[in-house]
């Protein structure tokens, strides 16, 4: 995301608290500041530009929040966390938006929304029903965004991933995921030796070969989406909700093939219980993303995804 900001010539200062990310990912000429989202005292400094880490005559007018929880089977288990985490830090970001006259947030909101597909593919009028915390909190996120946009005039773009993997394809941003809990990561590590075999959860599912099907995007493709809404939104003066997805389903053993075919590994695998909350499929529809943003994926195909990623992850 970063990298796609100042590719496009903007000025970028990142707040991370470095709990999953890394700062070796992080470009010299992006500004940065070591801290969490739940610390209001922090978030006024940054938006009023009190920061010794801020670029000097580069106020804030944007914000891309991508500071969240992730984990659908964690969420599960932790939803005190998650609740803390991500719809408390997103309050507190909002209210800091605010107080500054900040009016304009990209929003990295999920497909987890919907829960269990009742249609595929899955396009933005379909309900919104969770199956899982973590998406309980990226939905009512999403329901405060649009209570701050009538009540506080911030615009927003709410962009629903799919299932978002892969690596820089230019090689710049080689960082590794830590404890990785979602598939291609996982694949990686397996394939790299440095852990032994993948669980697959569930191989009774109504698809192709049993396991989920999913649909993967690729963060380069999601990174160039978040400049396209971030323009769209400055220029149209209007909020928008969209999906971002491939359209196109890939189950975790095709996923796993194509991977030991592109690496030469032969990655063990074992059959697991499904876990709670997962669908059995999810295919997005991003035909709106396309009409306004003109956003067409470029990376997001299987092949693309592994070989970007084995890059970065090969021994």
């Amino acid at each position: 995301m970063v990298y796609s900001l100042l590719q496009q010539g903007y000025s970028v200062t990142v707040l991370d608290n470095l709990r999953s990310g890394l700062r070796e990912n992080l470009f010299a000429e992006a500004a940065f500041v070591h801290g969490d989202v739940a610390d209001q005292l922090t978030l006024d400094e940054l938006f009023a530009g009190g920061s010794s880490s801020r670029r000097p005559g580069a106020p804030i007018d944007a914000v891309v929040h991508l500071a969240a929880l992730k984990a659908a089977g964690e969420s599960m288990i932790e939803p005190e966390l998650y609740a803390r985490s991500n719809i408390v830090g997103t309050i507190n970001i909002l209210s800091a938006m605010a107080r500054h006259g900040v009016t304009r947030m990209v929003f990295s909101s999920s497909a987890a929304v919907y829960g269990e597909p009742q249609y595929l593919p899955v396009d933005e009028n379909h309900p919104t029903e969770p199956t899982n915390f973590y998406g309980y909190t990226k939905l009512e996120i999403e329901r405060l965004l649009h209570w701050f946009e009538r009540l506080r005039g911030i615009r927003y773009a709410a962009l629903r991933y799919f299932n978002a993997a892969g690596y820089d394809p230019a090689g710049a941003v080689t960082g590794l995921e830590r404890n990785p809990a979602n598939l291609l990561p996982v694949i990686m590590e397996v394939a790299a030796g440095s852990r032994a075999r993948i669980e697959i959860f569930g191989n009774d599912y109504d698809t192709e070969d049993g396991t989920g099907l999913r649909d993967y995007v690729h963060v380069s493709d999601l990174a160039a989406a978040h400049v396209q809404a971030l323009r769209y939104i400055a220029d149209k003066r209007r909020s928008v909700t969209l999906n971002l997805g491939s359209e196109n389903g890939v189950t975790v053993l095709q996923m796993l093939e194509t991977a030991r075919r592109i690496t030469g590994r032969p990655i063990p695998s074992v059959v697991s219980p499904r876990r709670p909350g997962d669908p059995a499929g999810l295919i997005a529809s991003s035909a709106r993303a396309r009409e306004l943003l003109g956003w067409t994926p470029r990376y997001s195909d299987a092949e693309s995804l592994l070989r970007t990623s084995w890059a970065v992850y090969q021994p």
